[in-house]
């Protein structure tokens, strides 16, 4: 059985000045007045242009993130992968509703995928739909409303860069992640993934649909979409996730009236997350699996059904995967193991990747244990190297 209490493995690509800031920052990170607070702070001082990026680039980013563009993360992903490490390249930009906006985002996806093809070391690549197409026509097309003329050839923009980025995928051999987002958009990001999978998927699993658990119908979703492929003769890709809009998918749903589509609690999410798994590997032939999960009893789970079903740990239809400056006891000690992982590897302008940071900043506050955890790891190998020497 992998063990993930060998602080050893899981800090091995890290020096002692690495750990000490990492721990600074979680101490930081375990003070929820100080994350609000310093979060308010830096946007405040970045909108007036205060001098402050050196000093986020030097904490946070450097914690989250590979770098501010696909050449910065070269380094980091050459460092993963001595370890056995796959790292996903993804460029964290948010909030743009230009079609210009759209166009740049599917280019820089397409870049990424090119950089796949030149490492050993990326074994996916990943986007938002919103990356490359208008929330509110999200949200518009998954409440089936009508469109105008003019949001009808948007939608139309929207599938072609989608297909442009599947189509480069496919013929790269590299495999595409399409994120999932909020429930109210996620109907037509889903008629989008289906669309790619049916389309790309015939012979090889190269686009992966997203599948937040912490939502009530995403098992059932799961197994209608395995039953789909099956009678359509594609693969099913498949990348599980618990989900990251908890609070704002509660609090919409209370405004508006609506139940809410998020489990009541958390081990219900933790028992549909791994009953996804067992899905999953019952249907292995005709499914891929990346299992996102900072959960060691998720992560272990896993490992036992691979075993039980005799399916080898270097099996490239089953990947684990953690965010980068996160959880390096799972990936490093199931790397050391030899099964496939890969580390989320965002990108982007320091200034643009803001959303993104406050979210990893917040979601270690809030998320129970998680920033405990991180800590206490961190405290055991310092203790380890100064009793030991590393």
């Amino acid at each position: 059985m992998v063990s993930f209490s060998n602080t050893k493995i899981a800090f091995t690509g890290k020096s002692n000045s690495d750990l000490s800031r990492s721990y600074l920052l979680f101490k930081l990170l375990s003070k929820p007045a100080w994350v609000k607070l310093g979060s308010n702070l830096t946007l405040w001082a970045l909108k007036f242009h205060l001098p402050i990026k050196w000093m986020v680039k030097k904490t946070i980013f450097k914690q989250f993130c590979g770098g501010e563009n696909i050449d910065d993360c070269t380094e980091t992903i050459n460092k993963l992968g001595d370890f056995g490490i796959g790292a996903i390249l993804d460029f964290s930009v948010e909030g743009k509703e230009s079609e210009t906006d759209f166009d740049n985002t599917m280019q820089e996806t397409i870049n990424t995928i090119t950089k796949a093809t030149q490492s050993n070391h990326i074994p996916f690549c990943v986007f938002k739909v919103t990356g490359v197409a208008s929330f509110d026509l999200l949200e518009k097309v998954t409440a089936n409303k009508s469109l105008s003329d003019v949001e009808t050839v948007a939608k139309l923009r929207v599938i072609e860069r989608i297909d442009k980025i599947c189509s480069f995928a496919a013929t790269a051999g590299i495999p595409i992640f399409i994120d999932a987002e909020e429930s109210w958009i996620q109907q037509a990001i889903d008629d989008l993934a289906d669309m790619m999978m049916k389309k790309f998927n015939q012979q090889k699993t190269i686009v992966y649909n997203t599948f937040q658990l912490y939502r009530k119908d995403r098992l059932a979703f799961l197994e209608s979409s395995i039953e789909k492929g099956k009678k359509g003769s594609y693969k099913v890709g498949a990348k599980l996730v618990r989900g990251a809009y908890m609070e704002k998918e509660r609090l919409r749903a209370q405004e508006m009236g609506y139940p809410s589509p998020i489990q009541d609690t958390k081990q219900d999410t933790d028992k549909d997350y791994n009953l996804a798994l067992k899905v999953c590997l019952r249907n292995i032939d005709n499914i891929a699996i990346c299992a996102g999960t900072h959960n060691e009893e998720s992560s272990l789970y896993l490992s036992q059904l691979m075993t039980e079903h005799k399916i080898n740990n270097d099996d490239k239809r089953i990947f684990f995967s953690q965010l980068f400056g996160m959880s390096d006891n799972l990936s490093f000690n199931l790397a050391n193991e030899g099964y496939k992982v890969a580390k989320y590897l965002p990108y982007g302008p320091v200034k643009e990747t803001l959303p993104y940071l406050i979210r990893r900043a917040q979601e270690n506050t809030s998320v129970e244990g998680q920033t405990g955890r991180e800590l206490g790891l961190i405290i055991k190998e310092k203790e380890r190297r100064k009793n030991e020497g590393k």
